[in-house]
């Protein structure tokens, strides 16, 4: 017979036995399902936390350009008698009718590739709590507009708080099927 050495890594059958009663003994079943219990908790309370926590959210103008009218926050200046949500057919109208000031409430960049001929540009981050210095009239009939709807109705919300009586919100340039110029000026140069 050929005895090999003790090895103190490897078992002996009776010791095998016993690792294997105790694996399937009533304190052990009973520890691996607390150990269940205590992990799916813990990724229910992780998952929880998650979903809770609100994300960070930014804004900048291709935010503004990608979003539409409908995501304009709500602010009361609907049931207002100095604003006025109109189409760009309508504007075109009131162009005809009467003497309007057309406001283009985009960058300078923006206005500079295109814009409703005789339009002013005022930039609505640069509406504050001051009136605009082209805008000296608040009696005068305004058409805003920017390129989707959003900042016009920003701008809009802005002119009526200061004191503008007459304000209509036309929305986008991209929805406008009349002339187009190009350049810094409002005349087109």
């Amino acid at each position: 017979m050929n005895k090999r050495p003790y090895n103190a890594r490897e078992m002996n059958p009776s010791q095998s036995t016993s690792l294997l009663q105790a694996t399937n003994s009533p304190q052990m079943t009973l520890r691996h399902a607390a150990f269940a219990v205590a992990a799916a908790l813990a990724l229910l309370a992780t998952l929880g936390l998650a979903a809770c926590a609100s994300p960070t959210q930014t804004q900048d103008s291709t935010a503004n350009d990608n979003a539409t009218a409908m995501d304009a926050p709500k602010s009361g200046t609907e049931n207002s008698d100095a604003y006025h949500k109109i189409t760009a057919d309508e504007a075109q109208a009131l162009m005809n009718e009467k003497s309007v000031t057309i406001v283009d409430v985009r960058t300078p960049q923006e206005y500079a590739e295109g814009h409703i001929p005789g339009a002013i540009n005022i930039p609505v981050e640069n509406i504050g709590s001051d009136k605009p210095a082209e805008l000296t009239d608040t009696d005068a009939e305004l058409i805003v507009y920017c390129r989707t709807g959003v900042r016009s109705k920003q701008a809009s919300d802005k002119l009526v708080a200061l004191g503008y009586a007459h304000v209509n919100d036309m929305g986008g340039i991209v929805d406008w099927n009349g002339e187009t110029v190009s350049g810094s000026e409002p005349g087109g140069k």
